[in-house]
């Protein structure tokens, strides 16, 4: 990191403390049964994701384009929670308050890249329906793994060198004072609002970060839904058009369940306690993973009946070698 702080200015000595304390829950009367709570959605998400990137791994009628997303989702539901729940649990249930210097932006960066993915994989998996309903006759060869895959990689590369600048400004900051830092994990806006030099550029580039990987993605869903819904317009019999819709059900809800809290969330922010307010961005970071599996059982019919099938093979076997 020493290119960040030497580029902006010479012999630069910033503060860094030896460790930061994480204050989130702290206070808030009967939270046990909270972090329960946490464990109990950690493990449904644990073993929903694993079991939807089981499923796709082990059916080869589901290597298509579509679930090169779905599988990217899942890892990346399951990396997210994996980086987040056992952490929190530790610091809180067991009372593990502080954190080393390193410790805590390693782990905000990790924190970050598996939000950060999370918005662009709707993005792709918009992209795909977006393609599939407008251009049917050329979606096997608008839409293949091989380009899934190289859509999705570039989103891992932007999303990781995004969060490595973050990390790159954030050891320029300086904390001369207080070192607790008022949320549930290493959270870089309550770090950064504890500077004791100018942590301008901070505030302006994860606003910035905001845009990009909120914002932007929320537009270009949107946008692309109305042209959707447009061709949809076009379909000459209802049939036909909800027939195309269903396609999209799955989708449109794991866009829900990821936007509408964090809009929630964003606009509530200033009416609501600050202890209710780390609640509900904890549930709104942990929530998803957990459903995202359950929507795609639910509402996809290949995964459904790929699930049955492993399922069924497998109960075959274990009566043969009975």
């Amino acid at each position: 990191m020493e290119f960040f702080n030497s580029a902006f200015g010479k012999n630069i000595t910033f503060v860094r403390p030896a460790f930061f304390k994480i204050s989130g829950f702290i206070g808030i009367p009967d939270m046990n049964y909270y972090y329960v709570f946490l464990l109990f959605v950690f493990l449904a998400s644990v073993l929903g994701n694993t079991a939807v990137m089981t499923v796709i791994c082990l059916d080869h009628n589901l290597r298509t384009a579509k679930y090169v997303a779905v599988f990217n989702l899942a890892f990346v539901d399951l990396l997210g929670n994996t980086v987040l729940v056992p952490k929190v649990i530790d610091i809180f249930l067991f009372n593990h308050y502080y954190i080393s210097y390193n410790d805590c932006i390693t782990h905000m960066f990790f924190c970050f890249i598996c939000l950060g993915m999370q918005s662009l994989n709707l993005v792709a998996l918009c992209y795909d329906r977006l393609i599939a309903i407008m251009y049917p006759l050329h979606y096997q060869v608008r839409v293949t793994p091989k380009k899934m895959l190289s859509l999705i990689g570039s989103f891992w590369l932007f999303v990781v060198f995004c969060f490595l600048i973050l990390v790159g400004l954030m050891t320029r900051i300086s904390f001369c004072e207080s070192v607790v830092i008022n949320s549930f994990y290493c959270d870089h806006g309550p770090m950064h609002r504890l500077a004791c030099n100018d942590a301008t550029p901070n505030l302006v580039y994860g606003n910035l970060l905001i845009a990009l990987l909120l914002w932007v993605p929320l537009l270009i869903i949107m946008c692309s839904y109305i042209c959707i819904g447009r061709t949809l317009a076009k379909i000459s019999t209802a049939k036909e058009r909800v027939k195309a819709f269903k396609t999209c059900t799955s989708h449109l809800s794991l866009v829900a369940i990821y936007f509408i809290p964090i809009l929630i969330v964003y606009n509530m922010r200033a009416n609501i306690h600050p202890n209710a307010r780390i609640i509900n961005l904890s549930l709104t970071a942990i929530f998803p993973p957990m459903l995202n599996p359950i929507v795609y059982v639910l509402q996809t019919q290949e995964i459904r009946t790929s699930l049955r099938k492993i399922l069924k093979c497998k109960k075959q076997s274990q009566i043969a070698l009975k």
